[in-house]
């Protein structure tokens, strides 16, 4: 089946959103530091300091790796790896004899995360170039999957987690931090189609984000974490940015938007 159009030049405008952040030395732009940004969505500073500092480009709205129960010889998949934080992260974790593959579908931020593989001398981790909704991964060969801030992004979320499910061995483990609606946005969010790069144009409510995930064939599912996503941390949202540039957008719609917003963290499994 042909890919409608709209969910093509989504794509198309994440990817080259994207692809200038990845030539960026940080995306916050001013907002604070890439480093201070994610202490305050859930890295501690002694795991970003064990990490390359050139992977971490203030884009997440929460730790995954500090919630996912990583083990030692796990293969590890992180769903739009972006420069690589996350996978670095798990990289310890798993040791010589695991593995960890990040996906992305940004040629420059492959290039990104690969460049830093190299320079960093790392022989357990890989980026792959491809969709998360078309995962260039075998079958049933994951034991962790996780994602930070990037399923929200997807126009086809339902096919985001067949897929997870699909590459998962039975027992896997899924562990999300994601950004999910407790209301409706504004109008002039939902519909700017041009400020889509940003997490909060494609996120869904709360209890259609679970439910997706339960109908790709997730047993236990779970929210480990729930709270308001921090309004300065939304400042590095491409489409909090599109927004707070608009002269009309008050300080009191800003503080309306933020209480819609939720970032939260939840964890599923595909049964044995």
């Amino acid at each position: 089946m042909k890919e409608p159009d709209y969910e093509r030049n989504v794509k198309d405008m994440v990817r080259e959103g994207y692809g200038k952040i990845a030539a960026q030395s940080c995306s916050c732009c001013g907002s604070g530091d890439c480093s201070e940004i994610s202490q305050k969505v859930g890295y501690a500073k002694r795991q970003l300091e064990e990490a390359p500092e050139s992977a971490n480009l203030g884009l997440g709205c929460g730790n995954p790796t500090a919630l996912a129960s990583i083990k030692a010889g796990d293969t590890v998949l992180d769903l739009g790896s972006g420069a690589g934080l996350d996978c670095f992260l798990a990289a310890a974790k798993v040791g010589p004899r695991g593995r960890v593959i990040g996906v992305d579908m940004t040629p420059d931020m492959i290039e990104r995360a690969t460049r830093i593989v190299r320079g960093h001398g790392y022989r357990n981790v890989e980026f792959r170039l491809g969709e998360i909704e078309h995962l260039p991964v075998e079958d049933a060969s994951v034991d962790l999957i996780l994602s930070n801030c990037v399923i929200n992004l997807s126009p086809d979320k339902a096919q985001v987690f067949r897929e997870a499910f699909r590459v998962l061995k039975p027992g896997g483990r899924l562990c999300i931090s994601d950004l999910v609606l407790m209301g409706d946005l504004p109008d002039r969010v939902r519909s700017s189609v041009a400020a889509y790069i940003g997490c909060l144009s494609g996120a869904v409510r709360r209890e259609e984000y679970l439910r997706l995930i339960g109908e790709a064939g997730f047993s236990c599912v779970s929210v480990i974490t729930e709270q308001p996503f921090p309004l300065d941390c939304m400042l590095n949202d491409e489409t909090a940015r599109v927004l707070l540039d608009d002269p009309s957008f008050s300080a009191r719609d800003a503080e309306s938007l933020a209480s819609v917003v939720r970032s939260i963290a939840l964890a599923a499994e595909k049964r044995l």
